[in-house]
């Protein structure tokens, strides 16, 4: 990956940050986190509080990179830490000490994650640096329980100094729970580069064909392509609910099954079959070569039945010329303008998806269209340049607080 370098005073070039992520895992947090732990990689350095394969990514960039794990830290869960922290509290404790011991060493702590966020601002009364956390999530009741509310709500009330949120909707949930003014808290979307997309140049059908015979998709169906980590409110089974409602109609679900979230992933593959689509779903889990992927698709369809933070897969789609279905809650409305440069559709309604398919596929003026659009808006928008400008900007103003 080549990282473009934004334009940065003497200040901010000095300054040195240390990164805190929970997962060792790859998700739209650490894709995030990549490229800007990339950028600080010759003076800053990248906590991870388990192993995994965003370890590698990060290392292949030159960061340094250590992990301070904990087996019961790590299995606390959204839902489920009434309990799970009465026995994490040792290594809580021990995690706490560790992170600020490196955070004494840096300008900025930069927090990335919900763990992250308490591990790394509990130990703030001993490293006393400045401490900007990176939101990812809607921190509403449907996403987390109570008690990690509670938590989040005092963290940033006493221990956080700067708050960047990855959308308005995640700002704004943010906001109603801590009482914050909105507009204090900054708000920065994630940046894509665009130019991994550009290797491909304009493919004919021919191209098309010759891609999906290499990746081991059906070559001559139209395929819709659903990108992200299996999980209940990813909604993948509203996905195979809408293939039942179609003719010829393939789907690529391209992602793993984590975080405990594995029975969902076998109730996806018993629903296809209780729907006569099991031929027609592709289930191919996590692949690097996203890209490639939806270069291969006629269409991205994005599924949440719950508001999505961002939607970085969205984005992706749109820099891949493809035509993107999305749900029209959260962050995605800060993405797509309906029928502008992609289509909307409501929070789980298989049907209205069926039909945005449907009309997409029976319209590919329409269709390209909405892609080429998408593109544009993508590169201008959503670009990799113009979210590590505005981050090193937000690092700078959070270690002169």
């Amino acid at each position: 990956m080549n990282l473009p370098q934004p334009a940065e005073n003497a200040g901010t070039q000095a300054l040195t940050v240390l990164f805190v992520d929970q997962s060792g895992q790859l998700g739209g947090a650490e894709f995030a986190l990549l490229s800007l732990a990339g950028l600080y990689a010759s003076r800053g350095k990248v906590v991870l509080l388990s192993e995994g394969p965003f370890r590698t990514r990060l290392e292949a960039l030159g960061v340094h990179v250590q992990v301070i794990g904990s087996k019961h830290v790590s299995n606390i869960h959204r839902q489920s830490m009434r309990f799970g922290w009465l026995r994490a509290l040792p290594g809580i404790a021990s995690q706490v000490r560790a992170i600020a011991a490196e955070a004494k060493r840096f300008d900025v702590l930069f927090l990335n994650t919900q763990k992250a966020l308490v591990l790394g601002a509990l130990g703030k009364p001993f490293h006393r640096r400045p401490v900007i956390w990176y939101l990812h999530d809607i921190m509403s009741a449907q996403h987390f329980g109570f008690v990690q509310r509670v938590i989040v709500k005092w963290m940033v009330r006493h221990m956080v100094d700067r708050v960047v949120a990855n959308s308005h909707a995640s700002a704004q949930a943010l906001a109603a729970l801590t009482g914050c003014a909105t507009d204090t808290l900054a708000v920065v979307h994630n940046g894509i580069d665009t130019s991994i997309f550009d290797s491909f140049g304009t493919l004919d059908a021919g191209d098309i064909a010759a891609l999906r015979r290499r990746l081991g998709l059906p070559e001559h169906v139209w395929l819709a392509g659903l990108f992200g980590r299996i999980a209940p409110w990813k909604g993948q089974h509203v996905a195979i609910a809408a293939l039942a409602r179609l003719h010829d109609v393939h789907l690529v679900l391209v992602g793993d099954a984590l975080y405990g979230e594995h029975a969902y992933a076998q109730e996806l593959h018993s629903l296809a079959q209780r729907l006569g689509v099991t031929e027609r779903v592709h289930f191919v889990g996590f692949r690097d070569d996203v890209p490639a992927w939806m270069k291969a698709m006629d269409v991205i369809v994005h599924t949440s039945t719950e508001p999505e933070p961002f939607g970085r897969v969205i984005v992706e789609g749109m820099a891949a010329t493809k035509p993107v279905i999305a749900t029209a809650a959260g962050g995605v409305t800060e993405i797509i303008r309906h029928r502008h440069n992609g289509w909307l559709v409501q929070l789980g309604d298989e049907k209205e998806l069926a039909d945005a398919v449907s009309t997409l596929r029976a319209s590919p003026d329409l269709a390209q269209r909405l892609a080429d659009q998408g593109r544009a808006d993508a590169q201008r928008d959503f670009s990799l340049d113009g979210f590590l400008r505005k981050m090193t900007q937000e690092i700078a103003n959070t270690a002169r607080q």
